[in-house]
């Protein structure tokens, strides 16, 4: 696969090591909404760690992975995805909805902005989550069986409610 890009979009992309570690995406937009084109652009680069400005909607596709994902500065959308691991993401500044995801843990994220959707999500733990800007939703997971709302609040700063149920 090639990919042609505008010597403005690769300097958009492209920042000196010496500035910054973590690769800057803007937006999917610059790929075309094409996911599996920004993997193929970051295998390319050595997978190094990138950031993505915008929202991300991977609702229903295959994807397994986040790779190198870190953070994500609008909402990330994995409604419906074979996804198992979040890897290192560490960060969502709008909503993450992981509906019906087969995900067991949270991992590395420590904050996300907005809503978090763990509903029918197989979620035994929260990781290394530190906070939830507005509301947790928690409906037919492990986790909604295993902790009472306070015990989750002591654990989550959660800016909004917290839903066991509808």
């Amino acid at each position: 696969m090639k990919i042609v890009l505008s010597e403005s979009q690769y300097t958009r992309l492209i920042e000196t090591e010496e500035e910054q570690k973590v690769l800057r995406i803007p937006s999917l937009k610059i790929f075309d909404d094409d996911w599996y084109a920004l993997q193929k652009f970051l295998e390319l680069k050595g997978n190094p760690p990138y950031s993505i400005s915008g929202d991300l909607s991977l609702r229903q596709t295959q994807v397994k992975s986040l790779g190198n994902l870190q953070s994500v500065g609008g909402g990330l959308y994995l409604t419906n995805t074979p996804i198992k691991s979040l890897g290192n993401l560490q960060s969502v500044g709008g909503d993450l909805y992981l509906y019906k995801t087969p995900l067991e843990s949270l991992g590395n994220l420590q904050s996300v902005g907005g809503d978090l959707n763990l509903i029918g999500t197989q979620v035994k733990s929260l990781g290394d989550l530190q906070s939830v800007g507005v509301n947790l939703f928690l409906r037919d997971t492990p986790i909604s069986k295993k902790y009472s709302e306070q015990e989750i609040r002591q654990m989550v700063n959660v800016g909004g409610k917290i839903f066991f149920e509808l």
